[in-house]
Parts: C-alpha cells; sequence; structure tokens
C-alpha cells in the first residue's frame, strides 16, 4: 500500500454515539475543527443545532442525495450559496464560512517551514453510491507531460483502497496519499483529515485536479497555485444538477487551464469558501446553540 499522509489513516472512523443533527457534519472531521475554533472541548463535539454544508458546490449548499428537515438552519460556506438556497426556498440559511478557512486560523503556516515543491493532484472521485467511470491511463499520461516536479496523487478512500486504480499511480512513479475517511451515514469522518490536508497542501507548490472541486478551492487558500486540466471523467448516472460541469467551465473559465491567474483565483477561493465571513466564536457556538448543563454557551 502506498504512503497514505502525514500520518497513518487506518480506515474508516468509529461510529459516533453522540451523532450530530446530521451525519454529514461530521464529514472530513468539520464539526472537531469548529470545535475547535470554538474552545469547545468535548469529543466527540456536541451536535449542531442545524445542517453544515460539507462541500463546495453549485447549489444550496446541501447534497442532494440527503434528506433535510425543512425549517432547520443551513450553515453555508458563502453569500453566493446563501443567495441560492434563498431562490430555492430553503430559509434560516446562515453563512459561517467553510471549517477549511477556519482551520487556516488555527493552525497558521511555520516560519521555518520548508520551501514548497512540487504538485499535490486529486483525480476526480466517485463516492459510495456511485463510481469514477473514464481513462486513468490518460490522465496519468496528460499529468506526467505537464508537471515539471514530483507529484503527488491523493486519492480518494474508496478508491485508494481498490489495487487496480492507486497502483495506477504508483506505478506512474507518484508519490499516492490518502488523506482519510470522509466518514457516512453510520460512522463519523475522520477527525484528522482536514489537518492532514492542510500539511500536504503546504508542502506543495501546485495544487491541481480535473475538476474544480474542494480540494482546488482548499489548495488557492492555502497558497499553493492551481491548475484544473485533464480528462473530467464522469460519475455514473451523474445528473448535471443546477447545470454541472458546463456551468462549472462557464462560470469559472479562469481557473480552467495548466496555468491560472494566480490573484483571480484567491480571491474567488475567498468568495467560495466565505474566507471574509467567518463569525467570531462565540457567534458560532450561539448559532450551533453548543452549551453545557446549565444552558449555558460553552
Amino acid at each position: 500500500m502506498g504512503e497514505q499522509s502525514a500520518q497513518a489513516w487506518r480506515g474508516p472512523a468509529r461510529a459516533r454515539q453522540n451523532p450530530p443533527v446530521h451525519r454529514a457534519n461530521d464529514y472530513y472531521g468539520h464539526s472537531h475543527v469548529l470545535a475547535r475554533y470554538c474552545g469547545v472541548r468535548s469529543d466527540p463535539p456536541p451536535r449542531m443545532s442545524g445542517y453544515l454544508q460539507h462541500g463546495w458546490n453549485i447549489g444550496d449548499g446541501m447534497a442532494a442525495d440527503h434528506e433535510y428537515v425543512a425549517g432547520v438552519p443551513l450553515f453555508l460556506w458563502s453569500e453566493r450559496t446563501r443567495r441560492r438556497a434563498w431562490s430555492l426556498g430553503r430559509r434560516g440559511t446562515y453563512v459561517v464560512g467553510a471549517p477549511w478557512a477556519y482551520l487556516l486560523r488555527l493552525v497558521p503556516p511555520p516560519d521555518d517551514g520548508p520551501a514548497r515543491e512540487g504538485t499535490i493532484w486529486y483525480p476526480f472521485h466517485g463516492w459510495e453510491g456511485q463510481h469514477v467511470v473514464g481513462d486513468h491511463a490518460g490522465l496519468i499520461a496528460r499529468i506526467r507531460g505537464t508537471e515539471p516536479g514530483p507529484v503527488t496523487v491523493c486519492l480518494y478512500w474508496q478508491e485508494f483502497r481498490t489495487p487496480g486504480v492507486r497502483r495506477r499511480y504508483e506505478n506512474a512513479g507518484f508519490r499516492v496519499i490518502c488523506h482519510g475517511y470522509r466518514g457516512d451515514a453510520h460512522r463519523e469522518g475522520d477527525a484528522g483529515f482536514l489537518d492532514r490536508q492542510l500539511a500536504e497542501l503546504r508542502r506543495h507548490r501546485r495544487v491541481a485536479s480535473n475538476r474544480l472541486s474542494s480540494a482546488v478551492w482548499y489548495g488557492i487558500l492555502a497558497g499553493c497555485e492551481p491548475a484544473v486540466y485533464g480528462d473530467p471523467m464522469t460519475l455514473e448516472n451523474e445528473d448535471p444538477v443546477h447545470g454541472g460541469q458546463a456551468r462549472i467551465r462557464r462560470q469559472w473559465d479562469f481557473l480552467h487551464g495548466e496555468q491560472v491567474d494566480g490573484d483571480r483565483a484567491r480571491a474567488a477561493a475567498v468568495e467560495e469558501l466565505g474566507a471574509d465571513r467567518l463569525v467570531p466564536a462565540a457567534e458560532l457556538r450561539h448559532l450551533m446553540r453548543w452549551r453545557d448543563r446549565r444552558g449555558v454557551a460553552r
């Protein structure tokens, strides 16, 4: 098995005894990051009183395959997402920014860190309910012909544990890692997922993928030069909801290519991740209704 990440990843996380209002709030360790920011020391973190956006998307912030109860608050990453949610009839929406942006405040870059080198590449991945259909061999050839320095390929846990996929990238001479387990309907996400991702991004000069995604936005905000190129691949029975990839290519065309405008990319990342909309810890604790047994905000 290839190298995994800054620390060993041992597979899916444990089932949580005190689940949040919605299991997706725990994906990628998001609830842990926000609890750290708020100074909440409970492990696991207390339940959030609402639904937290768990990935970048071009809709209302909520995953299309998840069920939601009307009237429960939505904690969204950006003002653009809030406007979209409002237009679709969702009320009780709050822009709080992405957990990733809070993590960057919690973990500033070291003053004496090593110089960045090479590229971390995130191939578009599927999930437990849909698998990716595409030409991995062609994508590998494109990466090798484009990236001048050492390449780290980060696979989703499902592809990482599929030897036929993982070995394609290992045999190409790439360092192959996995940041951890996202989480699912029965298990919480890996609490250290985003910390490992941040450590990896900060050691690389470039971040790239064959689709514009959360990982690319994260890399931009963490100081990487972005690129989006190569076969975008498809998901089995992919539904182009809210315009799909065609809309993403139109709206963020300036981020597609082997070399892009860094200043423009940075401004877009701040907007999409709500890095300029982060709320104070006391306010976030109030929104999440994180209170102790006496009814006092933690």
